[in-house]
């Protein structure tokens, strides 16, 4: 398993979407050296005030993206003793959206003889620039099977584990969320589990990301989905204040 670098979970962040930490730094800088231009106080203490906003979310949603993706437990992978206690699995299926960095790390981890990766990128839906961005640097690799988020190209019953990794809240409504689940429970053997991890609309990710997390989904939602698709929640934890980590089975 290649060791990650220390700082490379901000740097990939960073690169993933360098055009809002561009413009929030022009919008720093403008506002800077706007303030000693006007005599105004309330001229001043407006764009000082601005200034100080963008300065903030600049450097925390990269603080706290360094200490979730560099720091935490996240990519040391500890955190699947709790969530899998009995880990001896035999088939797993990793699902992503476009963007897997994790899927040969897991598998080395887990020591898994049978692992199936899907990717439920649709280009015509996901057009996100920072998905592009994510494809061209991390590629799926060979063994990756392009599978509809809510058609799986899969037997009943064959997995003993579904993995979602901060991928799945790429699907955008709850019909496409509940749709994933149900397909998930489709596949999973009797006592299988889903394990989510995500971002949540929290105020958490609020103060460090700002409107960015609105691209996550409230632990209500995600909660509708999997019950919706006949799932039910066996355990929950945080990773950090923003990452939590959800292991889910079947009601029967």
């Amino acid at each position: 398993m290649k060791q990650r670098g220390k700082w490379q979970g901000m740097l990939t962040i960073a690169r993933l979407n360098w055009p809002f930490y561009v413009a929030d730094s022009v919008v720093f800088a403008g506002c800077v050296l706007a303030v000693p231009l006007f005599d105004s106080l309330q001229m001043k203490l407006a764009f000082g005030a601005a200034a100080v906003g963008a300065f903030y979310f600049l450097a925390v949603s990269l603080g706290v993206s360094h200490w979730i993706y560099d720091r935490s437990d996240l990519y040391r992978w500890n955190w699947l003793k709790r969530a899998l206690p009995d880990n001896a699995l035999e088939h797993a299926i990793f699902c992503h959206s476009g963007f897997d960095e994790a899927s040969v790390d897991l598998r080395s981890k887990l020591n898994i003889p049978d692992w199936t990766i899907l990717d439920h990128h649709d280009p015509q839906q996901m057009t996100e620039p920072s998905i592009r961005r994510a494809r061209q640097m991390f590629p799926p690799t060979a063994e990756t099977i392009h599978a509809p988020s809510g058609n799986w190209p899969l037997a009943n019953q064959s997995a003993d584990c579904v993995f979602g990794l901060l991928a799945i809240h790429e699907l955008r409504n709850e019909d496409e969320r509940a749709a994933w689940f149900a397909e998930a429970k489709r596949c999973l053997k009797p006592g299988g589990r889903v394990v989510l991890v995500e971002h949540v609309r929290d105020l958490a990710n609020f103060l460090a990301f700002g409107p960015g997390f609105l691209h996550f989904h409230s632990a209500r939602s995600w909660r509708r989905c999997w019950r919706l698709a006949g799932l039910r929640e066996i355990g929950e934890f945080r990773l950090t204040p923003w990452v939590r980590v959800f292991t889910i089975a079947k009601n029967d």
